[in-house]
């Protein structure tokens, strides 16, 4: 029976393998998922692929806080605008998406109008004109409702906002509130007297949230008189939304 053998040529040079050096890899902030499909057109392979990316997930629950800044505006009817510096005015409410690893970071959020606060208008925030509101007028503004949505990839802002604006002359005079109603946005808000344009969240939450409102008449003729009701009003507000993951 013929022997099988190996001959080992000492001229030959050593082959050197070397073996691959492990190295530890940083998890990838997005991860792909890759499905190919085959088909035969005219004899031939084709292949196809797509890809979806899709985020690494988010947290669920926020907790969402409010400020109001200074240099904003507000005007009703035709009157010039008031120069309002809101400085101070704060809030805070919850946030959450609808499911976990939105790709949209949209998230819908409510705020407890028991914590909100607004500044009134007195003649230390408010001026028209460039002169502050004669001392004995006040208006005061009562949040009702204050939601929306926030989306965090944008920076898209919309805030329902729901509050009641109460005059008063002093201890002489004290009108019905008046209802405002609107949507505070980041975008345009357009009415058929008034209009304003907002900006977008900034890495800092820093935003300007516009809104106009139709005002319907109350039951006061020298308001109604004066305001000329119904018109409508507008709100320009410079705020920092933050949000802080709760889970």
């Amino acid at each position: 029976m013929p022997q099988m053998g190996c001959k080992i040529n000492a001229s030959s040079s050593p082959v050197l393998c070397k073996l691959p050096t492990m190295r530890a890899r940083v998890a990838p902030k997005s991860i792909s998922f890759i499905s190919s499909s085959y088909a035969k057109d005219d004899g031939e392979l084709a292949s196809t692929a797509t890809t979806s990316q899709v985020q690494l997930s988010r947290p669920n629950a926020y907790k969402v806080d409010f400020k109001t800044l200074g240099a904003c505006k507000l005007g009703i009817a035709r009157y010039p605008d008031f120069e309002y510096n809101p400085q101070g005015g704060n809030g805070s409410g919850h946030g959450s998406v609808a499911s976990n690893g939105d790709p949209t970071g949209e998230i819908s959020v409510s705020f407890d109008v028991d914590t909100l606060y607004v500044p009134p208008l007195t003649s230390a925030t408010t001026k028209i004109l460039g002169l502050p509101l004669p001392p004995f007028l006040k208006i005061d503004i009562v949040p009702q409702l204050f939601e929306g949505r926030i989306c965090q990839e944008s920076g898209k802002v919309d805030l329902q906002f729901k509050a009641k604006f109460c005059f008063s002359v002093g201890s002489l005079y004290r009108a019905p509130p008046l209802i405002v109603e609107t949507v505070l946005t980041s975008e345009e808000s357009k009415g058929t007297m008034r209009c304003g344009r907002g900006e977008r969240l900034d890495e800092e939450g820093n935003c300007r949230l516009v809104g106009v409102a139709s005002v319907d008449p109350i039951d006061d003729f020298l308001m109604n008189t004066f305001l000329g009701l119904p018109t409508e009003c507008l709100a320009s507000l410079n705020a920092v939304i933050s949000l802080s993951s709760l889970s």
